[in-house]
C-alpha cells in the first residue's frame, strides 16, 4: 500500500446527497464476498482510515459471478463481477468499493471515478504444482488448470516452443478450490496471480513464479482499484491520497490496449507496462502485449518503449499505437468473439 500519512482532518460532506455519511460516521467499503476480495478490501480499508481518520467498515456484497457455477468467458468476462458493486453504490448502500483492476471492463462510466489506483504488488503470474515442480519440471502430459484464456495461449506456446506436452484444463473456483484440485491429485499444477496469494499469505505454496517473458499477466494484474461516486468530490480528494502515479499511467496504457483490441475481459489478452530506469531515474515506459490462439499455435507479441506518460491521455495513447501494430500483424482474427 502507500506509505502511511498522518491522519488528516475529514473534510465536511457539504452538497453532497442525502443518504451520505456525515463526517464522522463509518465509510462504507463495498467487497465481494471471496476470502480474496475481503482480504485485499482489508488492507484498503486500513489505508483509507489513516488518511481520512474515520473508522471504514467493510460491506459484504454477493455478484453474479461469485454465484454462477459457469465459466467466465460464458457469463460476459470478469465484469460479472463488477455489476452488484456499482450498483450499490449508486443506491448509497456503500459509500466506495474496492475492485481487482483487472476485473473491471476497459469502458469507465460517468458517474463513477477510479479515486485511487494503489501501488502495484507483483504482476507476475504463478504455478502451484505437486511435488514442488517448475513449470519446465512438469512431466509429459501434465494437466494445468486454470480458467483465464490468456494463460492457456501463453502457457501452450511455451510448452510447444519448448518440447513440453500439456494440457490446459478450464476451472474456475476460490484459491482455495483450485489448489485443492493439485493437492488431491486431480491436475499436476494450477495457475494463480501472484498477488492473489501475496494478500492471502499464501505465497508459501507458490512453487514457481512465471517470468513475464513466459506468461505476460492479464492488464491490470497485480493492482487495485478504489472507486466511489464521481459526485462525491470530499472522499475522491481524500482517496487520491492513495493514488500511485507510476501504477496508474502504467495500467491505463495496458487497458487503453484491451479496449483498442475490442477485447472483451475473457478474451486471451495479455499486457503489462514497466519502467525502465537508467541508475535511479526513470526514463520510459514500454508496454508489451500478447494475444493469441488458446492452443497456442499462433501468438501475435509486440512491445513500445516512449517516454513515461505524464497524463491520462499520453498512457491511453501508448496503448493504442501498440494495439494498431498488433492488429496490423493479426491479432483481430486470434481473439475468437469480439466483445461490442
Amino acid at each position: 500500500m502507500s506509505e502511511p500519512r498522518e491522519p488528516r482532518a475529514p473534510q465536511g460532506q457539504a452538497g453532497a446527497p442525502q443518504g451520505r455519511p456525515d463526517e464522522k460516521a463509518a465509510l462504507r467499503l463495498g467487497t465481494r464476498r471471496s476470502k480474496l476480495a475481503m482480504a485485499q478490501s482489508g488492507l484498503v480499508a486500513q489505508a483509507v482510515s489513516q488518511v481520512t481518520g474515520r473508522p471504514v467498515e467493510l460491506v459484504e456484497i454477493t455478484t453474479y459471478g461469485d454465484t454462477s457455477r459457469e465459466h467466465l468467458a460464458q457469463i460476459g468476462g470478469t465484469g460479472v463481477f463488477v455489476t452488484a458493486l456499482r450498483e450499490a453504490l449508486l443506491l448509497g448502500e456503500i459509500d466506495f468499493a474496492v475492485h481487482s483492476l483487472k476485473d473491471l471492463p476497459t469502458g469507465q462510466p460517468d458517474e463513477f471515478v477510479l479515486a485511487a489506483v494503489p501501488l502495484r504488488e507483483d504482476p507476475r503470474d504463478v504455478l502451484v504444482a505437486r511435488d514442488g515442480l517448475r513449470f519446465e519440471e512438469l512431466p509429459d502430459g501434465a494437466r494445468v488448470g486454470t480458467g483465464s484464456p490468456r494463460r492457456m495461449a501463453q502457457l501452450n506456446a511455451y510448452a510447444r516452443n519448448h518440447g513440453m506436452t500439456i494440457e490446459t484444463v478450464a476451472i474456475r473456483g476460490n484459491v482455495d478450490t483450485r489448489i485443492g484440485y493439485v493437492r488431491s491429485g486431480e491436475l499436476d499444477a494450477v495457475v494463480l496471480a501472484a498477488a492473489g496469494l501475496g494478500r492471502l499469505g499464501r505465497i508459501e505454496d507458490v512453487t514457481d513464479f512465471l517470468s513475464v517473458d513466459t506468461v505476460l499477466p492479464a492488464p491490470g494484474q497485480g493492482a487495485l482499484a478504489i472507486e466511489c461516486a464521481a459526485d462525491n468530490a470530499d472522499l475522491v480528494a481524500a482517496l487520491g491520497e492513495l493514488d500511485d502515479p507510476f501504477t496508474r499511467a502504467a495500467v491505463t496504457a495496458e487497458r487503453s490496449l484491451l479496449a483498442a483490441l475490442e477485447a472483451g475481459c475473457s478474451a486471451p489478452v495479455g499486457a503489462l507496462a514497466d519502467l525502465l530506469a537508467d541508475g535511479q531515474i526513470v526514463k520510459e515506459m514500454r508496454l508489451r502485449g500478447v494475444v493469441g490462439t488458446t492452443d497456442g499455435t499462433t501468438l501475435v507479441q509486440l512491445s513500445t518503449t516512449g517516454p513515461v506518460p505524464e497524463t491520462h491521455d499520453q498512457a491511453m495513447a501508448l496503448g493504442r499505437e501498440l494495439a494498431a501494430e498488433m492488429l496490423a500483424k493479426g491479432a483481430a482474427g486470434l481473439m475468437g468473439e469480439r466483445a461490442h
